[in-house]
């Protein structure tokens, strides 16, 4: 790429303050009959505080977009979510909680009064999902945020029920159909730390702990993988000393340490008793998100979008990205093959030599189960930032791409027709950057063939999201 194009992607981190809608959107191509639902999603979209600008990408305050389709129309509405971190921040003019690698604490007196009175953000800017009937916006502590769906207006916290506990919790739970509930964690922080397996019950009914295990130092893990019968936690070796963190005088992220050395740690729950089953040991490896996990006979496969180690968390701080420079961290699609037959370490296998994030897959179909394909966001050869949408077929290794010249597209969800016999039998939506109008536009591929379907015109640019989730129209 060229300079000026090396640095195009660097408006989709520039603040959005409008809030529009909802309005329809100009379409260019058809979106089909069938396709008929809302779109929810979640990202960073506020940087600028007053005078003061946040460290990081993940610390931008929350802004939720609403795609709602119909009759072959696309309408749009965003809102800003309106979270206690978002009013406190407005009002005092700079970031007011501590974020993922932005402290505002200034003085040693607020550091030592935050341990004995801690305030977690609940600047929900990572997820959606729906908690016991609940439509809620998640980042990565256990303090959830309710919002309205159609209007998208803030209506308070969820938080984690006391029973589960815990400091830190992700955004990324697990939704099982069978069991009629969502599986998700928290880490407990104290003289004695544990993490904790908890169920979200879909019929509103209380919180239940599943399985709680101690751990000296806690690893840094934005996610965790679910096949039919188990939960499976990943132990990066990024990892905290507990004490360090409460004491901390450096924002969250940065009281992290990497720690090869420990290797990677897998740890296998059984669903029902939760029962430790299984602890496997694994060459060092850094990953955000896991893509899916299924048994096989005696062995689990465990698939995630994978890097070496974790200088990717360095490369998506605002300032670099601001000035357009390349991603050069990339992680790629990774099978771990773990045995519970005997104690032999976990072995790994490239799924294919592509550079993969925000990583779905068919769920409805086959989260758990064995699948076939992933769709991801990647970056070209010779691209500086996710540039592309890649599919990856598991079983031949064979990948195909959707790129147009100056286009940075966000995560693809995956869509399933009615009625599809087939996974993958479906659409991907995704939010696209045009750095050349300056404006967004939401786009519709076939699953299969990557071919483009249609566009609808967004009446801004909306900064690089994270994640969300399609919801059928009921």
């Amino acid at each position: 790429m060229a300079g000026s194009d090396r640095a195009s992607y660097a408006t989709g981190f520039s603040d959005l303050d409008d809030e529009v809608g909802p309005i329809p959107l100009v379409v260019r191509g058809e979106f089909p009959a069938w396709l008929q639902g809302t779109l929810l999603r979640n990202g960073p979209a506020k940087f600028d505080i007053g005078s003061t600008t946040v460290n990081h990408w993940f610390d931008g305050l929350a802004m939720l977009h609403r795609f709602e389709f119909g009759g072959g129309n696309v309408t749009y509405t965003n809102r800003f979510l309106r979270s206690e971190a978002f009013t406190e921040s407005v009002a005092e003019g700079h970031l007011a909680l501590g974020g993922f690698a932005t402290d505002p604490c200034r003085t040693l007196f607020q550091r030592v009064a935050s341990v004995f009175s801690p305030h977690y953000t609940d600047n929900g800017n990572v997820n959606i999902d729906v908690f016991g009937g609940a439509t809620v916006a998640l980042t990565e502590t256990t303090l959830p945020v309710r919002f309205d769906p159609q209007t998208l207006a803030t209506m308070g916290q969820a938080p984690i029920s006391a029973d589960v506990g815990g400091q830190l919790s992700i955004a990324h739970p697990h939704h099982d159909k069978a069991r009629g509930c969502r599986f998700s964690y928290v880490v407990q922080f104290g003289p004695h730390s544990h993490y904790r397996l908890f169920a979200i019950p879909d019929d509103g009914s209380p919180e239940r702990v599943i399985a709680e295990i101690p751990v000296d130092k806690p690893a840094y893990m934005h996610s965790f993988a679910m096949t039919e019968r188990y939960l499976i936690l990943t132990e990066f070796p990024l990892v905290v000393d507990p004490l360090k963190l409460l004491l901390a005088l450096s924002p969250f992220i940065r009281n992290y340490e990497w720690q090869p050395e420990r290797g990677l740690r897998f740890r296998v729950f059984d669903k029902d008793s939760g029962e430790l089953i299984a602890s496997r040991a694994a060459k060092a490896a850094f990953a955000f998100h896991h893509i899916n996990a299924f048994e096989d006979g005696d062995n689990l496969q465990i698939d995630a979008s994978v890097y070496d180690d974790p200088t990717i968390i360095d490369q998506v701080y605002l300032a670099p990205l601001r000035a357009g420079e390349p991603i050069a961290a990339i992680g790629r699609p990774i099978r771990f093959t773990l045995s519970l037959d005997d104690d032999a370490p976990v072995t790994s296998t490239v799924i294919v030599d592509e550079m993969l994030e925000l990583p779905r897959m068919d769920y409805g179909r086959c989260a758990g189960r064995p699948y076939r394909y992933i769709w991801g966001a990647g970056q070209s050869p010779g691209g500086v930032f996710l540039d592309s949408i890649v599919r990856v077929d598991v079983a031949k290794g064979e990948t195909s791409r959707w790129f147009a010249e100056g286009c940075f597209p966000g995560e693809p969800v995956f869509v399933s027709r009615p009625g599809a016999e087939q996974e993958g039998e479906g659409v991907l939506l995704s939010v696209v950057l045009d750095a050349i109008s300056g404006t967004s536009f939401l786009l519709l591929l076939d699953a299969r063939t990557l071919s483009e379907i249609a566009r609808a015109q967004c009446p801004h640019k909306i900064p690089f999201g994270l994640h969300g989730n399609f919801y059928p129209a009921t």
